[in-house]
């Protein structure tokens, strides 16, 4: 009997040092593994995001028009002649209302076309196709396309108006409507993007529940309230993360489309950066509008991240 006992002891000491050194064993592994890459990814960040970062505060604070050394020293002067500008202040409200549009009418429309086309019917794929391929065209070349169906001379709005005898507006060269028609232009652009998130999203969903509640006698309203929208729940918050965080830098489908006019009329803060520090080189005022730009993105990832997903 003491036999027995000793040698279950010996193989519990056994599988216990066995364990021990096996978790050792992967410490080990994992520790070299960080040593291995983590220094060249610290030095790439250190290069390309904390040194520009740390530069542009330090321009800030100075009158610079990015020749020689920064030596005319200004403190927070150019934060408020920032903060009193009504360009400034204009691209602050169309950042607003970018994201406006974006959450009333670019999501729900890609809810809703997600919802028509995510079953797999004949022609799904090719819709699927050509409600996304607007996302895949360049931002350029879809601006040039929109500037030309636009013009009032020669576009197709033109061609549309004087077919019907009417004189074709000028939306581009009107400040009462050229932000509107930019919207337009965001809205056909990018709602293909959030529309295969959605796809893929409702894929996700057990179908059996949808049978259940067929059989229960659900409409299709209470189905889609009841069950398809509150499973879209973390597809929506990352939709939502998206589409502000894409709509505070809207900047390469605005130049070509107006340049952030007429009269100041469509700028954003990314065109307003460009226009205000970069064209007119005024390096010291455009790091404060880079700062400004910076600090809203950062502080708004971390709020909504830590508050509204959470447990995505």
């Amino acid at each position: 009997m003491t036999i027995t006992d000793t040698s279950k002891t010996t193989v519990f000491a056994s599988k216990g040092r066995a364990r021990l050194f096996g978790k050792e064993k992967r410490a080990g592994n994992t520790l070299a593994v960080v040593l291995l890459f983590l220094p060249p990814s610290l030095l790439l960040f250190t290069l390309f995001v904390a040194l520009p970062i740390g530069e542009a505060a330090w321009y800030s604070l100075f009158n610079w028009n990015g020749y020689g050394a920064p030596q005319d020293f200004v403190g927070l002067r150019n934060f408020a002649l920032l903060f009193q500008d009504e360009a400034f202040r204009i691209a602050l409200i169309n950042n607003l209302l970018v994201v406006a549009s974006a959450l009333i009418i670019q999501l729900p429309l890609a809810l809703l076309l997600a919802i028509l086309i995510a079953d797999r019917i004949p022609g799904s794929t090719i819709f699927r196709l050509i409600f996304f391929l607007p996302y895949i065209l360049a931002e350029i070349a879809a601006g040039l396309i929109w500037r030309f169906v636009y013009d009032g001379e020669y576009g197709l709005l033109a061609q549309i108006f004087n077919a019907f005898g009417a004189e074709p507006p000028y939306v581009l060269s009107d400040p009462s409507t050229a932000m509107a028609a930019v919207l337009v232009v965001m809205v056909w652009k990018y709602f293909g993007f959030y529309m295969m998130l959605y796809i893929a999203g409702l894929q996700q969903i057990d179908k059996s529940l949808y049978e259940a509640a067929r059989i229960d006698g659900a409409t299709r309203w209470q189905i889609f309230r009841k069950i398809t929208f509150p499973l879209l729940g973390s597809t929506t918050r990352l939709a939502v993360f998206f589409v502000i965080l894409s709509s505070i830098q809207k900047f390469d489908l605005i130049m070509p489309l107006t340049k952030g006019g007429p009269m100041d009329s469509t700028q954003t803060m990314v065109t307003y950066l460009y226009t205000y520090g970069v064209t007119r080189m005024d390096i010291g005022f455009g790091s404060a509008v880079g700062v400004v730009l910076f600090l809203i993105c950062v502080v708004f990832a971390f709020t909504y991240k830590r508050t509204l997903m959470r447990n995505d």
